[in-house]
């Protein structure tokens, strides 16, 4: 129970977070993104994701209310209001507080093994339970279930914490994104899946069929249960961008009922970044094509470098946004893919430690934004994976201005 302490905490917070989400900037941007998301031409579009550096931007001892529960509630509040006076990105800060309905599965009969790291932070090792292929009978496909009690009682809470400040919002499945090479790697192992490939590869075959046809299984089971909500707003999506467009809903819309034609999904398949097209086609993009095909909008990819898979990647079911990692050659990648799908740029994450060199920032994003313009690009810059900043915050607040002094030049 949140004491009345905290919940004065958090509702000044919120009436903080409604006066920025009421300026105008706000519409502005959502425009934007709604324009950028549809293809149209505007200019590049810029997000921030601190991910691990968050720490350090925004430390525990930021915080004022007492309560574990009320503590996580103030750190999503503190981190938009951080947003807004720290980085020059097109975030768009919503009068919005979303609760998700308390949506449960079964698991997959087989649980991922690690062996951990000595070190704070450290990377820790695969532990196989995935050890021959009858292993796979092991494996079992989901049974989906909702917990409507704690919904409910998520939903009571937010009300009477801000529900006369924020809109309160609730939302059942949103954001879908598939980890098909995942999932099998988190089992087998990575140096396993890689020979797998070569010596087995009717194991992997059979295991991503699995997969598959249990993730088809679990989205079927969302439509059953009426579990998925509509993502075509501030949800994120696939690694990284919202869903603000006006091309979702699909026509025949029933609020009351969402379908996957109307939703974004996305899928990637990290574990391949070191495999050709053609094992990547074979092993991966043959069963995520299967998955992603009901859905409205999709995008695919996340760190791994797709210069060479582009032609593949494009064959995707209703292809709105792809991922060009701070790996992938920019210029091949520009060339190939033109207007045809959002170029959802990263960045290298590694300019915000060590030396931090503002011209050097400054030339590395010029460059691909003059090579996305000349090529009809619609560009998009994610600044993420950033692990720490070596405790200089001011480096993202200085990155997004350069950032955003390039995209408008």
């Amino acid at each position: 129970m949140i004491s009345p302490n905290d919940r004065a905490i958090l509702r000044e917070l919120a009436y903080r977070v409604a006066e920025v989400a009421a300026l105008p900037i706000q519409a502005e941007r959502r425009t934007l993104w709604k324009k950028h998301n549809s293809l149209h031409p505007t200019r590049p579009l810029i997000l921030i994701f601190p991910e691990g550096a968050w720490e350090e931007l925004l430390p525990e001892s930021a915080l004022s209310c007492a309560g574990t529960e009320a503590r996580q509630i103030e750190w999503t509040l503190r981190s938009r209001l951080y947003y807004h006076d720290h980085f020059a990105d097109d975030t768009v800060i919503e009068a919005e507080w979303v609760v998700h309905k308390a949506v449960h599965h079964s698991g997959w009969g087989l649980e991922p093994r690690r062996r951990p790291s000595s070190e704070a932070r450290g990377a820790w090792a695969f532990d196989p339970v995935l050890v021959e292929p009858d292993d796979l009978a092991k494996l079992r496909w989901p049974e989906v279930w909702h917990d409507e009690a704690e919904t409910r009682r998520r939903l009571e809470e937010a009300e009477w914490l801000f529900g006369d400040i924020l809109e309160i919002k609730l939302k059942g499945v949103t954001h879908i994104s598939y980890h098909l090479m995942q999932q099998y790697t988190y089992l087998r192992g990575l140096t396993e899946m890689m020979m797998d490939m070569y010596l087995q590869p009717q194991m992997v075959h059979e295991a991503m069929a699995f997969f598959t046809a249990g993730h088809q299984r679990i989205l079927q089971q969302y439509v059953n249960l009426n579990l998925l909500s509509i993502n075509n707003d501030s949800t994120y999506h696939s690694s990284g961008g919202n869903g603000y467009t006006d091309e979702l809903p699909r026509p025949g819309f029933d609020p009351d009922h969402v379908r996957p034609c109307d939703m974004w999904a996305s899928a990637e398949s990290q574990e391949l970044a070191q495999v050709g097209p053609k094992q990547h086609a074979e092993f991966a993009l043959a069963y995520e094509k299967q998955l992603l095909a009901p859905f409205g909008l999709t995008g695919y990819g996340c760190c791994e470098d797709l210069t060479d898979k582009l032609d593949d990647v494009l064959t995707i079911p209703h292809i709105r946004r792809i991922s060009i990692s701070p790996f992938a050659h920019v210029d091949r990648c520009a060339e190939k893919l033109g207007n045809k799908a959002i170029f959802s740029w990263k960045p290298h994450p590694s300019h915000l430690v060590g030396n931090f060199d503002e011209e050097r920032i400054r030339q590395y994003i010029r460059h691909t934004v003059t090579v996305a313009q000349r090529e009809g690009c619609v560009l998009e810059m994610i600044l993420k994976d950033t692990h720490t900043c070596e405790h200089h915050p001011e480096r993202f607040d200085r990155w997004s201005q350069i950032a955003q002094q390039e995209a408008q030049a």
